[in-house]
């Protein structure tokens, strides 16, 4: 097989443009070694985000692309992850384990914030990554409940000084929750409550994770620019509804992670549509297209668009997340299109345009 052959194998492999990231493979580093023995080739491709839900998918799609344009007879498409850390230097020794850090904020509550990080999390989660999930809403914490964990349950304390997180689904968890009970409102001002935040981020022993997702306590006060300032986040998501009020909160959001130099990753529209149970008539309550416009206008992706959905309401209460228990589930799929693309956000800057001029590694035996 000539070499004109072989450059043409790897500019069909790095010209297929991924979904999540938008940008065709070679943009992204993602082409590894082409292995090509007569007319048969193995090509191996590694993401930088999870992607067990459609690695088999992208695959199958890679292959057929090539053989319709080369003279091979056979292809193996074989698709990796590998996430890198892209934090931002911290002095916070306990999350040195922690690969990226990913806040999930609303302008307002009542988006269904907590819900989306959770979920979010999960989905991560399935797809293959390392996850923690971080509570920061000091005063409703609503992790603990929507996870099933009791009431009377505590973290274990390591060396006198670190809390070790509590498993639930997969994911290592922290929440004030766990400090407190139910019954135990939380009167606070607020540097004690940014205290008693800092000291929970400060003190969580985290091991080894890809991705730590922040439920944000809802608003843009002086709480959320406290934890944004102190704590290395590498990017944000914000939630909304379509409804006009909720998009000025959320534009809010945005701004606020603007002003510390976090980027925006992309908006999540929660709440979109409403499928009635009876005769299956969709309608759009709160407004239409509120996220589409939001995203338009501040020039960050539309990650997805959830439904108001009796289920998702349903599983969070009985601490049974729908993510975790029907991850098939067409609510599930969404979620998990919505982590995927979420976690793809992170490889578009990195690119490294030295190593996308030099191509992949292509590997001839048997010619």
């Amino acid at each position: 097989m000539s070499n004109t052959e072989h450059e043409k194998i790897a500019q069909i492999v790095g010209d297929y443009v991924d979904e999540y990231t938008g940008l065709p493979l070679s943009h992204t580093q993602s082409l590894g070694a082409i292995v090509i023995d007569n007319d048969s080739a193995s090509i191996d491709i590694t993401l930088g985000y999870p992607a067990a839900g459609v690695a088999e998918s992208m695959a199958e799609a890679i292959r057929v692309e090539v053989l319709s344009h080369s003279s091979l007879s056979t292809a193996t498409v074989n698709i990796s992850s590998h996430i890198q850390s892209r934090a931002r230097s911290s002095k916070i020794a306990s999350l040195d384990a922690v690969k990226n850090i990913i806040a999930i904020a609303s302008g307002k509550g009542g988006v269904g914030k907590s819900a989306t990080a959770l979920n979010v999390a999960l989905a991560l989660h399935l797809e293959g990554a390392k996850v923690g999930l971080l509570d920061a809403d000091i005063y409703g914490p609503s992790q603990p409940l929507m996870l099933g964990i009791p009431s009377d349950r505590r973290p274990e304390v390591q060396d006198q000084k670190y809390f070790v997180p509590i498993e639930a689904y997969g994911l290592q968890t922290m929440s004030m929750g766990y400090l407190v009970t139910d019954k135990t409102p939380m009167v606070w001002r607020g540097p004690m409550v940014s205290g008693a935040l800092t000291q929970m981020v400060n003190q969580t022993l985290w091991q080894d994770l890809d991705y730590l997702i922040i439920d944000m306590p809802p608003g843009t006060g002086d709480i959320q620019l406290t934890l944004s300032q102190q704590v290395p986040v590498t990017g944000a998501a914000v939630v909304t509804t379509p409804q006009d009020i909720a998009l000025l909160d959320a534009k809010k959001g945005i701004e606020m992670f603007r002003k510390v130099n976090v980027p925006c990753l992309g908006i999540v529209e929660n709440m979109s549509t409403h499928t009635c149970s009876e005769c299956g008539h969709n309608e759009a309550i709160f407004g239409d297209g509120g996220g589409e416009r939001i995203a338009e206008e501040y020039d960050v992706p539309l990650l997805g668009k959830l439904p108001l959905a009796l289920e998702i309401r349903k599983g969070l209460d009985e601490g049974k997340p729908l993510v975790a228990v029907s991850p098939g589930s067409l609510l599930a799929i969404q979620y998990r299109h919505i982590a995927r693309k979420l976690a793809a956000q992170l490889c578009i800057p990195n690119a490294n345009t030295e190593a996308m001029r030099a191509g992949p590694k292509i590997i001839v035996s048997n010619d």
